[in-house]
């Protein structure tokens, strides 16, 4: 039973205010996240069109 207080209270202080850094952290972090996929996903599609690009390029000639 106070294994399970304890818990409770560390996750009050968890959730508790920082003084704003922990906001600024829940907004940027998936942003960072939804960026760094978007780059991920630009550079594997411009891969596949340059890929293409050159099959394109040996099969006209």
């Amino acid at each position: 039973m106070a294994l399970l207080a304890a818990f409770a209270a560390a996750r009050r202080s968890l959730v508790a205010h920082q003084g704003g850094w922990d906001e600024i952290l829940m907004v940027a972090v998936p942003l960072l996240v939804f960026a760094a996929v978007l780059v991920l996903a630009n550079r594997r599609a411009n891969a596949k069109l340059a890929e293409h690009a050159a099959h394109q390029a040996t099969h006209e000639s």
